[in-house]
């Protein structure tokens, strides 16, 4: 960075003023603490996303890893007859407008022996539900979720929430109960030969394991806030080799993490380059931009067509390109840089983290990506 750019930036942060960095610390050790914060607009790509709509052009997945004491895992036997007589963890896709209080009602119905606990349950979040009603139709089982251990997405188009639960009442379903749900429920001890339906649930259970014996993340719930659109809001941080370590802000209307629009052609995380490629364009190209989990998410799913979207608060690393190559294509030393790459967008600024147990949080989140992990499957 030349002496000019330096000085630039000292002069761009000294325009901050200290209730705005107070305000911006406040809300990243909020997000940090897997709480929400208001969606109150999105700063890139609106224009290149629709407001998210179940059924239309979103589809969510929830699906549920659950053990016994055994560490035997909970699965059921589907009936579908493109995968009839098959064996999947219990999961479906969230419904329309759906709570706890409607699922737990419909249940009712389904199952007249939940009747006498129907109204000791509250609404909570519309993912939780669905994770706990899958389970109750396909399984016979009521149960909790514990945390979301993963989150899959193919685009903002589709993504599926996979939740760690435990089990708190009900009967495990056998074949005289089978329905168009389900044709039963088994405990697997994940060594006797079982017909799966896909191999991409042996991932996840090995997943939900790892997490029993040896938690790596936060506990993580969805958090009751709405959202319009499939949006990431950016912690986006840059660490020099003296840990020092920066945040990238918006300025206007007030100093802010950017919130970027996922967009379909694109995985979720695309949005983080999006940010990047708008504030410091001469940068993008020699810095990787990695979106290294997520510290949060929320979700609201009460008005069809307007609270369908989901908010991921996550942590980002900006982080230098170490295979440098001169105009000639040939590869030069790599030197570490002291400062983060000077914005060129008037609309952005860097803010150094000066609060201490905030900057250690983020060094250590950055180094062992101790948050719940967002992958991509495309």
């Amino acid at each position: 960075m030349s002496g000019n750019q330096l000085c630039c930036q000292r002069h761009e942060e000294m325009e901050v003023t200290e209730e705005g960095r107070r305000q911006v610390e406040e809300q990243v050790e909020q997000l940090l603490a897997g709480q929400g914060s208001e969606v109150s607009g999105c700063d890139v790509g609106l224009d290149q996303s629709k407001p998210a709509t179940l059924r239309k052009n979103v589809t969510y997945i929830v699906c549920g890893v659950i053990f016994n004491d055994k560490e035997e895992v909970l699965m059921v036997q589907e009936a579908k007859q493109d995968c009839y007589k098959l064996w999947y963890l219990p999961a479906g896709r969230v419904e329309v407008g759906e709570s706890l209080g409607e699922a737990l009602r419909r249940e009712v119905r389904q199952h007249t022996h939940t009747r006498a606990h129907a109204h000791t349950h509250t609404r909570t979040h519309t993912c939780v539900e669905a994770v706990c009603l899958q389970v109750k139709e396909e399984a016979g089982f009521d149960c909790e979720p514990i945390t979301l251990l993963l989150i899959q997405e193919q685009g903002p188009q589709w993504i599926r929430f996979i939740f760690l639960a435990r089990v708190t009442g009900g009967n495990i379903k056998s074949l005289p109960a089978a329905d168009q749900e389900s044709l039963q429920a088994s405990w697997w001890d994940r060594q006797s030969v079982l017909p799966l339906r896909g191999r991409d649930i042996l991932r996840l259970i090995d997943c939900g394991l790892k997490y029993r014996q040896d938690p790596w993340h936060p506990v993580t719930l969805p958090v009751d806030l709405s959202c319009r659109h499939v949006l990431q809001r950016l912690v986006l941080v840059f660490t020099n080799s003296d840990e020092q370590i920066w945040i990238l802000l918006l300025k206007a209307p007030g100093l802010h993490l950017p919130t970027a629009a996922a967009v379909k052609t694109h995985a979720v995380t695309w949005a983080a380059n999006m940010v990047v490629q708008e504030a410091m364009p001469s940068a993008y190209h020699d810095h990787d931009v990695n979106t290294l989990g997520v510290f949060s998410l929320q979700h609201n799913g009460r008005q069809h067509g307007k609270t369908d979207g989901v908010c991921f608060n996550t942590l980002v690393a900006l982080v230098p390109d170490r295979v440098q190559r001169n105009e000639d294509g040939e590869k030069v030393a790599f030197i570490p840089a002291g400062q983060p790459p000077p914005v060129e967008n008037p609309r952005y600024v860097w803010l150094e983290v000066r609060k201490p147990t905030l900057r250690e949080k983020l060094l250590e989140k950055t180094k062992n990506t101790s948050i719940l992990p967002l992958h991509s499957l495309y």
